[in-house]
């Protein structure tokens, strides 16, 4: 029998949040840093809807549009519109199973086998996973020490078969943000190169110090080259639930909806349905849950401090993760390994980032309450102390 894998998923790494998982089930009490997740539930206004909808609402148990109810679809549009100035004469919003399946469709749509998708470094794993899965090439441009771009370097990138820069702010893994100027001098370099500019925008509402978000679609004359990516996932709780949206150039949409017909035809009219009621209660309600999560990044990168020269923290001003830079010998999987076994703390290395050189590790702080990040904290630094 000739049964293997194929060379083109052979090449496409292993999710690390699985790894790490199962050693922390083999240390009962280890506190976890590592998967990205809220520590809060979806709106209570959400679970109420949803009893209502499973009671009164025949539609759960058909087929729906492609493209998503017309009722999640129109709140999904005033959001967009109203926060982000999306124009939506220009593009149209798709509802997906998360961003992460927005972000499968548009490399599905605007790439062939062996054209190249570039990535900042740090860059979110699925999204290399992504691009290898559709046979296409990720090109990995480093940023700056801070983790910001480098125009240059990504200039420099740039060949016949580039087919989009993607940028993710506020960054997962890195927590920090691109300014304006640098997403503007991103999408314009696109539209220079007749490339798209793929926007991955899941953690907007998660800024602090006084930052603020900014979406490339946004621009003037960016409609047409710049795909946006939102999600439910985060800000609302809804992790669970799989709901996400983005907004694409019009001209996109026949193979967007080909492409999502064909894995998914419609995300779950339930989640729909749960997710308009959620986007009614809109940016206001995120923001009371979001409130505490500046002070819980200080007691992070507080704590790093005690640390001294033996780490670097580029500070983070967004989302919910820190990736610090560690002075020693030892690789980021021998670290991750003992910090779980002896101390009680799991952390994902940054090798599944991209970054193989300095020694890094990621924090993601959101999944637990002040109290409990407080402690793994702690018992993170101790366990660097003696490690490093």
């Amino acid at each position: 029998m000739n049964t293997r894998m194929t060379i083109r998923m052979d090449r496409v790494q292993t999710p690390m949040i699985p790894v790490v998982g199962e050693w922390t089930s083999q240390h009962p009490g280890t506190i976890s840093l590592g998967q990205g997740v809220v520590h809060y539930a979806a709106p209570s206004q959400v679970h109420t809807e949803i009893a209502n909808v499973a009671t009164n609402e025949p539609r759960i148990d058909r087929y729906a549009l492609v493209r998503g109810i017309d009722e999640l679809l129109e709140q999904i549009d005033r959001k967009v519109e109203r926060e982000n100035g999306a124009r939506l004469d220009e593009s149209t919003s798709v509802v997906t199973a998360g961003s992460n399946m927005g972000f499968m469709n548009a490399v599905l749509a605007i790439a062939d086998v062996d054209e190249e998708i570039i990535l900042l470094s740090p860059y979110y794993f699925n999204h290399e996973m992504a691009i290898d899965i559709a046979g296409c090439k990720p090109i990995i441009v480093s940023t700056d020490d801070q983790y910001q771009i480098d125009l240059d370097c990504l200039v420099a990138a740039i060949t016949d078969r580039t087919r989009a820069i993607v940028t993710v702010s506020p960054s997962n893994p890195t927590g920090v943000v691109y300014s304006r100027e640098a997403l503007i001098a991103v999408n314009d370099l696109c539209k220079q190169r007749g490339i798209y500019h793929i926007s991955d925008e899941a953690y907007e509402y998660f800024l602090y110090d006084g930052t603020e978000h900014f979406s490339p679609g946004s621009l003037p004359n960016a409609s047409a080259h710049t795909i946006s990516l939102y999600t439910l996932s985060k800000a609302y709780g809804m992790a669970g639930w799989r709901v996400g949206y983005m907004t694409i150039p019009n001209h996109l949409l026949t193979s967007v909806k080909k492409i999502q017909d064909t894995n998914l035809v419609c995300p779950p009219i339930m989640n729909q349905f749960a997710a308009t009621k959620a986007l009614q209660m809109g940016r206001d309600w995120c923001m009371q849950q979001i409130a505490e999560f500046a002070s819980v990044r200080d007691i992070v990168v507080d704590e790093f401090a005690k640390l001294g020269d033996r780490c670097i923290v580029p500070r983070p001003s967004g989302a919910f993760y820190a990736l610090i830079k560690l002075r020693t010998d030892k690789t980021d999987m021998e670290l991750v390994e003992s910090l779980i076994r002896d101390f009680g703390i799991a952390v994902l290395p940054g090798c599944t980032f991209g970054v193989h050189d300095p020694c890094s590790i990621r924090i993601a702080y959101g999944a637990l309450a002040k109290d409990t990040v407080a402690e793994g904290m702690g018992r993170l630094v101790r366990g660097l102390t003696k490690l490093l």
